[in-house]
């Protein structure tokens, strides 16, 4: 790359282009890209290719993208959000809503002696030093403000809405960590949200409710048998809105043979409790573990469903890896432990989906592991996408939340109908009330909890409870309106008003939200006022 086109750098990266000397091709690329009514990604990089850079270089999307920022800043013209649109990076990022922003604890010991699990001097337990979100934390030094700003500093550069941040706090066992180290870091994240240092958590989470970029979720990973009353009211304290558990398998033989350390009983417990305290539950299933077969393993992936204990909100699956310097390794030379190949895991999977109900998403279908560190078995990293070919070749579907997120597709709201889904579980009764195109895409839902059982916490006595509104489409701006986009055009108030009918009709007299800080101004805007951990109306 030559001096002269090296004209900058952010985060030690050259830029490609002097906006000087390119602005005139940067001009006649973007009035390209805003001509046609509509413009595919393939179209777009059929565009930069035919308009290369002098010596030939391609202008990358990110890169045009903060050229067309520059160039607008210099111009005094307002940034166009459909140009914004076309030019994003990742579009799928922020796809369901919101910005996901993924920070990792520092290492620290866990109670789990899982055959599976590698174990790296300098990582949190189970992660591998050269997986992505690995590198990042370790680039901050497991730092919670520099991974939290540095994460939605890039973002927004990509040209996506981070005004509504879900912070995903992962690494090790979040309950194993000292109590004043769990405080600390979410502060720190809440800190780099908001843009200024608070002195207490509960300062940092009140400043939040106004802030830039507001959190909207707050996500922690434990283990069941970590779960109890305290521990529940402690996670809500710090704000926490969702719990993701390793529940990995439901047959306590496969559990004792992998030495995960908690048995079935311990995750039914663990998901009363949290159900019953308004959360909403992601559980992490592992085919493949050491004593299963395909077999076993479809019929563990049914008490998924079938037991009312579980039935959870969000779903994990983690196809067991094989990975250097763990135990199952041993098993697998001594010839007691085989790795699925690629068609008997495909197969699997595929079958599985089919069983997923509609008022469940499944987040991932494979951990973000590099293929170098897995010792035997399946190594691809597009697994979603071939199980999904798959399905589409032998006729399956899967009615998944996330198979179904109107995504970036115009939604006319006024053609919406509604949808009711009741399940029961050992505790409660769910609705999960959903708006749906006429071609069955999912614009937006609201969970609606109904217990039968004493809650955990006394504020809930006598509540019905939301334990999950969101609307999806690309993530807008705060305030902010589009054409065809499902966000900001009245749909969640809707849905809310529907909710509380239905807990008026089923004899609770008041209604309960679990409120993440950054959402807390827009259920008191509705009527909903602060109690000690949720917040609350008549119903």
């Amino acid at each position: 790359m030559s001096k002269q086109a090296s004209t900058g750098t952010r985060a030690g990266r050259p830029t490609l282009y002097n906006l000087d000397r390119d602005g005139t091709l940067i001009r006649t690329i973007l009035d390209k890209v805003t001509s046609p009514p509509n413009l595919a990604p393939t179209e777009l990089a059929k565009l930069l290719r035919q308009h290369p850079l002098p010596g030939g270089q391609i202008l990358p999307k990110s890169h045009l993208l903060r050229a067309y920022r520059q160039l607008c800043a210099r111009d005094g013209t307002p940034v166009n959000a459909e140009v914004m649109r076309r030019l994003r990076v990742k579009p799928t990022r922020t796809a369901s809503g919101v910005a996901p922003v993924s920070v990792l604890t520092k290492p620290y010991p866990c109670p789990g002696a899982c055959i599976f699990c590698p174990g790296v001097d300098g990582m949190p337990k189970s992660y591998l030093p050269d997986e992505p979100g690995a590198m990042r934390a370790a680039s901050y030094s497991f730092d919670p403000y520099g991974q939290t700003a540095g994460r939605v500093a890039v973002m927004s550069e990509l040209g996506h809405q981070v005004d509504k941040v879900e912070l995903f706090i992962l690494g090790g066992s979040w309950s194993c960590y000292p109590e004043d180290y769990q405080e600390w870091f979410v502060r720190r994240c809440l800190d780099a949200l908001n843009g200024s240092d608070a002195a207490t958590l509960e300062e940092a989470q009140q400043l939040n409710q106004t802030a830039s970029h507001r959190n909207v979720g707050l996500v922690v990973e434990t283990r069941p048998d970590l779960v109890t009353t305290e521990e529940v009211r402690r996670l809500r304290w710090l704000g926490v809105t969702k719990v993701q558990m390793g529940v990995q398998s439901l047959d306590d033989r496969i559990l004792a043979l992998n030495r995960r350390g908690h048995t079935v009983a311990d995750t039914r417990r663990a998901m009363r409790l949290l159900r019953l305290a308004g959360f909403k539950t992601v559980l992490h299933w592992m085919p493949n573990l050491l004593g299963a077969t395909p077999d076993t393993d479809r019929a563990d992936f049914g008490r998924l469903w079938s037991d009312p204990a579980l039935r959870p909100d969000e779903l994990k699956i983690y196809p067991t890896a094989l990975l250097p310097a763990t135990e199952l390794v041993e098993h697998w030379q001594r010839g007691d432990y085989h790795p699925y190949d690629e068609e008997t895991l495909v197969s699997l999977i595929a079958t599985c989906k089919t069983l997923i109900p509609p008022y469940c998403r499944v987040n991932r279908l494979m951990r973000d592991i590099p293929a170098p560190n897995i010792v035997a078995g399946v190594k691809r990293s597009n697994l979603r996408q071939i199980v999904q070919a798959r399905m589409a070749e032998d006729g399956l579907a899967c009615r998944c939340i996330r198979c179904r997120e109107v995504r970036g597709s115009a939604v006319d709201v006024d053609a919406l109908h509604l949808d009711r889904v009741g399940y029961s579980t050992d505790a409660t009764e769910e609705v999960f009330l959903s708006a749906a195109t006429p071609d069955d895409k999912l614009a937006g839902f609201v969970r609606l909890s109904l217990p039968h059982a004493a809650p955990p916490l006394a504020e809930l006595a006598g509540c019905a409870v939301v334990r999950e509104l969101h609307v999806y489409g690309y993530a807008l701006g705060l305030g902010t309106r589009q054409p065809g986009a499902a966000q900001h055009a009245g749909l969640g108030t809707r849905l809310l008003h529907l909710a509380q009918r239905t807990a008026r009709q089923r004899g609770y007299g008041r209604i309960a939200v679990i409120a993440a800080t950054g959402t807390r101004l827009y259920y008191r805007k509705r009527g909903f006022r602060a109690g000690e951990l949720y917040m609350s109306r008549p119903a």
